[in-house]
Parts: C-alpha cells; sequence; structure tokens
C-alpha cells in the first residue's frame, strides 16, 4: 500500500472513531400508546430510560403494557438504527462493514 493510501485509510478511521463517539452521545425516543411508554436510547441502542405514565396505562392490563413496551423499544431503536446509517453510512461509501451498523 502507497503512503497516500495508507493516510486515506487513517483519516477515514479517525472519522469512524469520531463518529461512533458520537452516536453514543446521542439519544432518541420511541414511543407508544399516544406516549404512555416512552423509551430513550442512544445510537449504539444502549436503553437510557423507560417511561411509563401512570395515568395512561391501566394497571390490570400487564399484556398491553407490555406490548407498548416492546413497541416503543422498537421505535428508538429503528430510529438509532437510521441514525448511525445517517452518520456512518457516508463515511464508509457504501462499504457494508460487519459490526459497524
Amino acid at each position: 500500500m502507497d503512503r497516500k493510501m495508507m493516510q486515506q485509510l487513517q483519516q477515514m478511521q479517525t472519522k469512524l472513531v469520531k463518529a461512533q463517539e458520537e452516536l453514543g452521545k446521542t439519544d432518541v425516543e420511541g414511543t407508544a400508546g399516544g406516549g404512555a411508554v416512552k423509551v430513550v436510547m442512544n445510537g449504539h441502542r444502549e436503553l437510557r430510560t423507560l417511561t411509563i405514565a401512570q395515568d395512561a396505562v391501566d394497571p390490570e392490563d400487564v399484556e398491553t403494557l407490555q406490548d407498548m413496551i416492546v413497541a416503543a423499544f422498537n421505535d428508538a431503536s429503528k430510529k438509532a438504527q437510521d441514525l448511525s446509517e445517517q452518520k456512518l453510512g457516508g463515511l464508509t461509501g457504501g462499504m457494508n462493514i460487519p459490526g459497524l451498523f
């Protein structure tokens, strides 16, 4: 590999590391049940908070609550995936690098 190519690869790696750090600091929010359940996770899809509105959920209806938690989590996870692809996709030039997204 020539020197110029090595420099380009190092620059790309630096940009990828920075983008990964930004993803860890960026939160996305998923909701379900009209906001009765809210999930916040970072761009690495790590759960930050789970909020359940007391007045919006019937404590006797556990199944519905469970469904709303799953839906809110999946909503936030999809948003985190989209954010990751947006931030990292341009840096990789469309290359599918395993474990990156």
